[in-house]
């Protein structure tokens, strides 16, 4: 049986991409350091799987390097990383220790694991790393302009394992993706939010005047893509992957009003809130996928009117998932 590590798996989409795995037949390692973003209700359904198996373990610490010699891989997906970028305005400092100085870490261990066994470690990054797109979509070749600490810290991440792939010759490849959205999302982000808002009659926090555009893709579709990365992807590649659609928050929040009109009852405190916006908000995200659709022919499947109304429906069938979060993770302001 096939072995894949993913790092960060208690997370949203790395659960999602072990749920897949398994189902793929593959036997999966999960290392994960468990910080507030991890969830052990992300993976209730497949942890006593015999094809799955959970490490507390920090891609900064050393003992990585035994865990890759221990279970052989056959590839690594890399989705430890800190993501929230009000959180990095507030304290850029644990971003750069899991985005830079972490994945540093595993690209070490990497290098030596790469040259004995064969091996592919795909890093997953984010459309962030590009800064505003105002017109167009941005390609593979379109320069970084990253605006928060969070996506200088994801860049810098691709820089490095770019640099390790043409200095050292492992056998890497860089993805980055667009906004997810889907079941198992910390409420922290924008889609789970508003769903948790709805259910608990709460305003629907907007920053700004709510005209910042994001592409929107659902978690499954961008799962199946790594799959594919993992099967068909060329060393040394970057891989943009999104759905080519765009929503501004404002109609995202309206979508999920309509949606979830059709299946609950909605309080009188549901409606639209406009807030502060925050430092340095990047006006639009939006990328060209036509690499991958053409090279790997991957194509994303789930629409979003259909997407969000999964979403919904999971959130609103799963409200214990909540509970296992503290309060304040959820309903606290964050970023300057």
């Amino acid at each position: 049986m096939k072995k894949i590590i993913v790092t960060g798996g208690l997370g949203f989409i790395g659960s999602n991409l072990i749920d897949l795995l398994i189902k793929k037949k593959y036997y999966v390692i999960n290392i994960d350091k468990v910080t507030y973003s991890s969830n052990f209700y992300n993976t209730k359904e497949f942890k006593k799987s015999k094809k799955y198996k959970f490490i507390k373990l920090d891609i900064k610490n050393k003992k990585i390097n035994k865990i890759l010699f221990k279970y052989k891989p056959d590839c690594i997906f890399n989705l430890a990383a800190e993501t929230h970028v009000d959180r990095s305005i507030d304290n850029p400092e644990s971003f750069i220790e899991s985005n830079i100085v972490g994945v540093y870490n595993l690209l070490e261990a990497f290098k030596k694991y790469s040259k004995k066994f064969k091996c592919k470690l795909i890093h997953i990054s984010t459309d962030e790393v590009y800064g505003d797109i105002l017109k167009g979509r941005s390609n593979e070749n379109y320069p970084y302009l990253p605006s928060s600490p969070y996506a200088a810290s994801k860049a810098a991440s691709d820089h490095l394992v770019s640099s390790y792939v043409r200095t050292y010759k492992i056998p890497a490849i860089v993805t980055n993706c667009s906004n997810n959205y889907g079941p198992r999302q910390h409420p922290e982000k924008l889609i789970p939010k508003l769903i948790y808002n709805i259910l608990n009659n709460k305003p629907l926090p907007i920053y700004g005047k709510g005209l910042n555009s994001r592409e929107w893709i659902f978690v499954t579709d961008h799962c199946k893509a790594l799959y594919k990365v993992f099967l068909k992807g060329k060393v040394g590649e970057f891989y943009n992957i999104g759905s080519n659609k765009n929503l501004t928050n404002l109609e995202v929040s309206n979508s999920l009003l309509n949606v979830s009109k059709k299946l609950t009852k909605i309080g009188n405190r549901v409606k639209v809130s406009f807030v502060k916006d925050r430092p340095g908000h990047d006006k639009r995200y939006a990328l060209n996928s036509n690499k991958i659709k053409k090279k790997l022919r991957w194509h994303p499947k789930t629409n979003f009117k259909k997407g969000i109304e999964q979403t919904f429906k999971w959130y609103k069938n799963n409200q214990s998932y909540f509970k296992s979060i503290p309060k304040k993770d959820i309903v606290k302001r964050l970023g300057k």
